[in-house]
């Protein structure tokens, strides 16, 4: 009689075991899509945040609550983009592990820009440094993603030892993916270089840097706080003595800002979209949205 009860009570622990090691949570899509690469033929992570919705401002689902209570690992970017995940965190996740993806060594970190009329900027930030306030925009940097993926592996590996070679092998083969890809954004780019535009909300300077580029304002700043009437005479003064061709809306924040701005102006209005709200969630929507990115850019500067 005991053996078969032994060989039940087996049973049921070794589910529960496996499903503590490979339940991994990540709070955006791009965050997720990176993870997602990683894991590939050892499991899939859990995406906290539709990617049509801001990361500036969220509730979770219960069924998100749940899975973030399940997970051994969180991936995230930093508490400035994410401060909804903050509360869950302490009260759901308390054998959660936070992997802040901000804090990883080596990474480029800038500066919150504090106008929504920017000035011209050099290219010299690719270092590590400490801001007084965070962009938290980080994922916009494809060579701080590059960096990610070491992290990502190396925290998947502590919690599932037997995976570590898969895990380091999935990173070293995104990290080839993001070169091909990033050469591919500098040529897709460079026709359109020097051409000003200007943005939603204040979130692609480290896109900027990284590919040489440069907006000429935003109408909100980086969390897409909405200007008050003096601030948005400034922008389309802005709009008109930079001559800017193209004005980015979102597909996160459906504001009527945009056409008001654009008014009175010669200014094309195209989509920018820093979350992949229109692509499929999982290991191709990075590369996918840092492609879409450039192409949105791309299409919408080079017109006449």
């Amino acid at each position: 009689m005991r053996l078969p009860v032994l060989l039940i009570l087996a049973a049921l622990l070794m589910p529960m075991r496996a499903a503590a090691v490979t339940e991994v949570a990540a709070s955006i899509a791009p965050v997720h899509s990176l993870v997602a690469q990683v894991m590939r033929g050892a499991g899939a992570p859990y995406l906290l945040l539709p990617s049509d919705r801001s990361p500036h401002d969220h509730a979770l689902r219960p069924s998100d609550a749940a899975a973030l209570e399940r997970s051994a690992l969180v991936f995230r970017i930093d508490p400035e983009l994410e401060r909804w995940l903050e509360r869950p965190l302490a009260t759901l996740a308390s054998g959660t592990r936070e992997v802040r993806l901000s804090a990883t060594p080596g990474i480029t970190r800038l500066t919150l820009r504090e106008s929504e009329v920017f000035e011209a900027h050099g290219h010299d930030d690719d270092h590590d440094h400490e801001p007084a306030e965070l962009d938290p925009h980080l994922w916009l940097d494809p060579k701080n993603a590059k960096l990610w993926l070491g992290e990502i592996a190396a925290a998947l590996a502590a919690v599932d030892p037997n995976n570590a070679t898969l895990y380091r092998a999935n990173a070293a083969a995104a990290n080839v993916e993001l070169d091909a890809t990033m050469a591919a954004i500098n040529a897709r780019l460079a026709p359109v270089r020097g051409r000003p535009f200007v943005v939603f909300h204040d979130a692609y300077q480290y896109f900027e840097r990284r590919f040489g580029i440069a907006a000429a304002g935003a109408v909100a700043l980086s969390d897409a706080r909405p200007p008050g009437p003096a601030r948005l005479a400034n922008i389309r003064e802005r709009i008109r003595a930079a001559n800017a061709h193209c004005l980015f809306r979102e597909p996160q924040f459906r504001s009527p800002m945009v056409a008001t701005v654009a008014e009175g102006t010669k200014t094309r209005i195209g989509v920018l979209d820093p979350l992949g709200a229109g692509l499929e969630p999982g290991p191709g929507l990075y590369p996918s949205l840092l492609a879409t990115l450039a192409d949105g850019l791309a299409d919408c500067l080079e017109q006449n």
